[in-house]
């Protein structure tokens, strides 16, 4: 049999087509438009990724045998507001993870109702990208809108209800919305009501791997499937990415070089940073795991090598970055160029960089994007290692694990082993094991990754190199809060 994974992004959607032994037998991807009306704003037309998903599927399916389809599953950007009204027409452009709008509602949630308060609620206190602060925005700024609003989804839910006209979600995705009581798996009533909507206008929970519906029959045919196809909820990208790389059990550890970057720590058990600095969320596993996430990763390569040094040759512009120069870099880089969430929680933070002087090169800043991507990953496995949690090696996924250079990079920045998989297909191979297990061909989602995910190689840190990179590190960590309070004045 057959099954389809889903990977909504930010950019553009990217289907895979699997069999159950794991082989990827096609990949389709669509781009589609991002809008940044405002400085800091960041939305899309839900429309667009409906009609890139529904385009997609017969390419995806042309040339195979569309009856050997068995399941769908998606993962998709996470915390994204998606509004439907009593037709369920989109109401409103979704306001996206990355948006930064809503920092007076999040000072509002943090400050008034508490951070405290909230970690109780939802085992998560609020930042700018969450769900929560997005609909209080909303209500502020557009009460005509919000009053229309009959039902809240995510990105990928939007999918989900295109495909089967079920309002659903999973527990990994609704534990960013800062609505959902994590460690009990059910909607946390109180934030509800402090954000002014009902539980009936919220979708049904499910877990990743169950089964929510199958095709609706239009949508069979107009796809050339059939309407027994079993559709799974799927999960949020990073909890699917997670389950693609083989993240699950107790102390598994994904580093994620996307748009965004994450450093994903699965567990068995529920837990919560004491300080709130790293997100505590349900897996799609059925457990839970700590996750801290910086807003801008691969992107801040991608705009510097495409937006200033305008290049796409981006292995020409780290050639000259040879190993006796890692390490001792003068030239330092913040990459919140968006504002930055894991660990530091800023809206106004932005990207700078510092120590430039008339001999800094065109590969000294790029060398400084790649190192202070690395750096700020480990300001979040630093806030694990401080909760005891150890951490000695991970698996590495996303766009950027394609660079030999950005991979020997954070090696030695993290002093771990990095194991980078033999097929790496992200939040879209995981959205089709978690497909496998809502269909019964694996039993449970460890299962599904123990058979299906193989290593191809492990990146080792260098004891000089890492050395090295220990000082400049703690050289990094200075540079924000130096920085932190003339932020809002540049505002």
């Amino acid at each position: 049999m057959l099954y389809i994974g889903i990977d909504l992004g930010t950019s553009a959607v990217k289907l895979l087509l699997m069999d159950g032994e794991g082989e990827i037998k096609n990949v389709v991807s669509k781009d589609y438009p991002l809008e940044f009306p405002r400085p800091g704003w960041s939305q899309q037309d839900p429309e667009d990724w409906k009609n890139a998903v529904l385009e997609s599927i017969p390419e995806l399916l042309c040339g195979f045998d569309a009856t050997q389809v068995a399941g769908i599953g998606t993962g998709g950007q996470m915390h994204g507001l998606v509004v439907l009204d009593e037709n369920n027409n989109v109401i409103r452009p979704a306001i996206l993870w990355n948006d930064g709008r809503t920092a007076k509602q999040v000072d509002y949630l943090n400050g008034v109702a508490g951070k405290e308060k909230l970690s109780q609620l939802t085992a998560n206190i609020a930042f700018a990208g969450f769900t929560a602060p997005k609909l209080l925005w909303m209500k502020e700024n557009e009460p005509d809108l919000f009053a229309r609003i009959s039902k809240i989804m995510l990105p990928k839910d939007y999918i989900n209800y295109i495909l089967t006209g079920i309002h659903c979600t999973d527990y990994s995705d609704a534990s960013g919305m800062l609505l959902l009581d994590v460690e009990h798996k059910r909607w946390s009533q109180e934030m509800l009501e402090i954000c002014g909507i009902s539980e009936t206008q919220m979708p049904k929970l499910f877990e990743s791997y169950e089964a929510v519906g199958t095709l609706k029959p239009d949508v069979a045919k107009a796809l050339g499937l059939s309407d027994k196809v079993v559709v799974c909820a799927g999960a949020g990208d990073n909890a699917a990415a997670a389950v693609g790389t083989g993240t699950v059990g107790e102390g598994a550890c994904n580093i994620s070089l996307g748009t965004s970057g994450t450093i994903f720590i699965s567990s068995e058990t529920f837990g919560v940073d004491p300080n709130n600095a790293l997100h505590a969320f349900a897996h799609a596993d059925g457990h839970y795991h700590l996750m801290g996430c910086m807003l801008s990763a691969a992107s801040c390569n991608k705009w510097l090598m495409e937006d200033i040094f305008q290049t796409s040759d981006y292995a020409r512009e780290q050639a000259g970055i040879t190993p006796d120069k890692l390490g001792n870099n003068h030239v330092y880089f913040l990459p919140y160029l968006m504002g930055e969430r894991s660990p530091i929680n800023d809206t106004d933070a932005r990207g700078t960089f510092t120590g430039l002087t008339m001999d800094s090169s065109r590969s000294d800043l790029t060398q400084a994007v790649l190192e202070g991507v690395a750096f700020a990953i480990r300001d979040s496995f630093e806030v694990a290692k401080a909760s005891g949690i150890r951490v000695d090696r991970s698996k590495l996924c996303g766009g950027g694990a394609r660079s030999p250079l950005w991979k020997t990079i954070l090696a030695n920045v993290l002093n771990i082993r990095l194991d980078v998989l033999e097929s790496e297909q992200g939040p879209g191979m995981g959205g089709a094991m978690l497909a496998m297990v809502a269909c019964g061909l694996y039993p449970t989602v460890a299962n599904a990754c123990g058979k299906l995910v193989r290593t191809a190689e492990t990146i080792s840190p260098d004891p000089e190199i890492a050395a090295r990179y220990e000082v400049r590190y703690q050289q990094f960590r200075q540079i924000y809060p130096t920085m932190k309070d003339l932020f809002p004045i540049l505002q």
